[in-house]
């Protein structure tokens, strides 16, 4: 059986740990940001500025790599992904129009594939280029 199998209490821990630290760094970033910028013109925009949005992503990416290294990938997967699903849900769903549902499936899905990637990519190692195989003997 394999060494991750065998030990799923570090799995778990890490994992709400992730969670809690990801539902942390939303409120921190874009938590507290609830108005939209008017224009001159009538249109608007926000209520996140990019800065924000960034900071989020370059905090989450320390913790992500952290659990990635130590092949806690269920916690560094899942644990962010339920973290920032969770407080965008929070933060939007006071949408009357009920389309905050769309973003926060947006979130959802957008954080499972980076941090999927991540993980990958912190724990398989990069990938040889293309045409760097060594020769035969």
């Amino acid at each position: 059986m394999s060494e991750v199998l065998r030990k799923p209490v570090p799995q778990l821990v890490s994992m709400l740990v992730l969670a809690g630290l990801s539902l942390a760094g939303w409120a921190a970033w874009l938590g507290w940001d609830q108005h939209r910028d008017v224009h001159p013109d009538g249109s608007t925009t926000g209520p996140y500025e990019a800065w924000q949005v960034i900071g989020l992503v370059l905090t989450l990416l320390v913790p992500v790599y952290w659990a990635a290294s130590r092949w806690y990938v269920a916690g560094a997967v899942l644990g962010t992904t339920a973290g920032l699903t969770v407080g965008a849900y929070y933060d939007w769903s006071d949408d009357a129009s009920g389309l905050f549902v769309i973003g926060v499936a947006m979130i959802m899905m957008g954080t499972l594939a980076v941090t999927t990637a991540l993980t990958a990519m912190v724990t398989v190692g990069p990938l040889p280029a293309i045409g760097s195989a060594k020769r035969a003997a």
